[in-house]
């Protein structure tokens, strides 16, 4: 490709893709799009409209009693990104957890495995399903694992992520997609090997993310029209109760109403407890004789 070629380089930024999907079910390509990053600076007026709402201060919000949450960032983000999130989810009495990611731009399948073992070590140590929210490129995460492990998750919620077709985001995100692609592409061999940064990835990662969703996890799709990233429609799926709140792509960290329907998802999947296991015939209490 010619990086002076206009044309091509759209062309190049059309076939970006960084979560991958199984070839032959993204459909076909979306129409070019630029989004409208202008209006995804209003982010910092969500965060401090929330921080004056009632929400904020958990008026109306059911409280849990201590369930695990793990929270996943989007791309080119990382945990700090959600930490307003994780305070307000402990002040209404859950339990959250970092996923671990400092910048979410490594290979989606690599990536999912840390946060795989991560979530192993809640659900070890806290005896109990593990709830997952992911924002954006996290929300894709929060799918794929809970496909992988829909025994040890309680419910996923998606905020502004598209979950079956990722590659319907504007051309500016393609734009870095393709740059993270082309880096990784002369430095490691995966993306020739697996097709990694593709959408005919071949590792696990597009297994789990393409699967069918499991009917035992409820999953949650938290999602606004003002989206100036993703395009509004994928985040709406049969699979997943819908959830539309106004704000921008980036303030859906912070947004207010995202917020109140955050506590009314996690409220809703009531995570449990796993089983106990049966005692043991030698643990059993014995029946005192009869005389």
């Amino acid at each position: 490709m010619d990086p002076l070629d206009p044309l091509e380089t759209l062309e190049s930024l059309e076939s970006a893709s960084f979560d991958p999907t199984l070839p032959g079910t993204g459909g076909p390509p979306a129409p070019r799009w630029w989004g409208r990053p202008v209006a995804e600076t209003r982010w910092q007026a969500e965060l401090a409209r929330l921080l004056i709402d009632p929400v904020y201060r958990g008026e109306g919000i059911p409280r849990s009693d201590g369930a695990p949450v793990v929270c996943v960032p989007g791309f080119l983000a990382g945990d700090e990104s959600l930490r307003i999130m994780r305070g307000w989810l402990r002040r209404m009495g859950y339990d959250p957890r970092e996923s671990g990611i400092q910048f979410n731009v490594d290979c989606s399948d690599r990536a999912l495995d840390r946060l795989e073992a991560r979530v192993d070590r809640v659900y070890s140590q806290t005896g109990r399903r593990v709830a997952l929210v992911g924002h954006s490129r996290g929300g894709h995460f929060a799918k794929a694992l809970a496909h992988r492990h829909p025994d040890r998750i309680a419910c996923a919620v998606s905020l502004g992520a598209g979950l079956d077709r990722p590659f319907d985001i504007s051309v500016p995100t393609k734009a870095a997609v393709a740059s993270f692609r082309t880096v990784y592409a002369a430095t490691i061999d995966r993306v020739a090997r697996n097709g990694c940064f593709t959408d005919t990835c071949r590792c696990r990662y597009a297994q789990d993310y393409s699967g069918t969703f499991p009917a035992e996890v409820p999953l949650t799709s938290i999602w606004s029209r003002g989206d100036g990233v993703v395009r509004w429609e994928v985040c709406r799926v049969p699979y997943a109760e819908s959830v539309e709140v106004s704000g921008s792509h980036v303030g859906l960290a912070f947004n207010r109403k995202a917020y109140r329907a955050l506590g009314a998802a996690l409220a809703a999947s009531r995570p449990r407890a796993r089983p106990a296991s049966a005692p043991s015939a030698a643990h059993l209490p014995v029946a005192p004789a009869p005389g």
